[in-house]
């Protein structure tokens, strides 16, 4: 019998409980739980963290889990590593569904940067109005350059923000390039942070930044340890039913 965990919290974790769901694959959707309002799923659904690896086991051996797919977000990668880890303690299968990482165009202004830190050092000296397109985890690490005005796109009401300057809005994506485009725009922005997340639903921010020629820091995603990875949902269909035969 085969019981899956399928990590989630992005598009393609609810495309594939969808997937699931119409295959009778008995599954279980796990978010982390950093949103009040989590997008519904067709399957069995757990909402909060598990504990660090050693809760993540815990909960494969109690559950009785066969398979684990990690379709958290790119840059998830605390929870990513923790199911590396409770998949060795276990010996139970991981398997990662990743989407492809964006790639720069000719028309493109990137400077790519390895982490949150780095991409505050890689702000202008200047005041500058800067669209933070990275969520709300690593805000108060731009609290060091308060000189800027921050524009902020979040799911969430954030509460006190700890930056000084700044102004949020509280929407859910996808948005268009035109959306995107009027956005970047309206506030005057002049330089755009992004985490290099991949995917097309929030790829509309870049193409809008290229079409007005604004400077983009692309925040490299965070390196983890080897994995078996795949960017096919037929992929992780085929895997769950057959496993070590994928050759993956």
């Amino acid at each position: 019998m085969t019981r899956v965990l399928l990590l989630g919290g992005t598009t393609e974790a609810s495309r594939l409980a969808r997937v699931f769901a119409e295959a009778g694959v008995d599954a279980v959707f796990s978010y982390a739980g950093r949103t009040s309002l989590p997008k519904a799923q067709p399957l069995p659904t757990r909402v909060g963290g598990f504990g660090g690896a050693e809760g993540l086991a815990r909960y494969l051996r109690e559950a009785a889990i066969t398979q684990v797919v990690d379709a958290t977000h790119p840059f998830a990668a605390q929870m990513s590593r923790n199911a590396i880890t409770a998949c060795q303690i276990t010996g139970v299968p991981l398997l990662a569904f990743e989407r492809a990482p964006w790639a720069p165009e000719v028309e493109d202004q990137w400077q790519r940067v390895p982490d949150i830190e780095a991409a505050v050092a890689a702000l202008p000296q200047a005041p500058s109005r800067i669209f933070l397109a990275i969520g709300k985890q690593n805000l108060s690490t731009f609290a060091s350059a308060p000189h800027h005005h921050y524009l902020l796109r979040l799911v969430d009401t954030p509460g006190a923000l700890p930056l000084p300057d700044a102004f949020a809005i509280i929407a859910r994506g996808p948005f268009s390039i035109a959306e995107d485009e009027a956005l970047l725009t309206t506030h005057r922005i002049t330089h755009v942070v992004a985490k290099n997340s991949g995917g097309e639903g929030a790829e509309a921010k870049l193409v809008a930044a290229r079409r007005l020629r604004l400077p983009v820091i692309m925040i490299d995603r965070p390196v983890l340890p080897d994995r078996n990875v795949t960017d096919s949902i037929e992929a992780v269909m085929a895997w769950i039913y057959h496993g070590a035969d994928l050759g993956v």
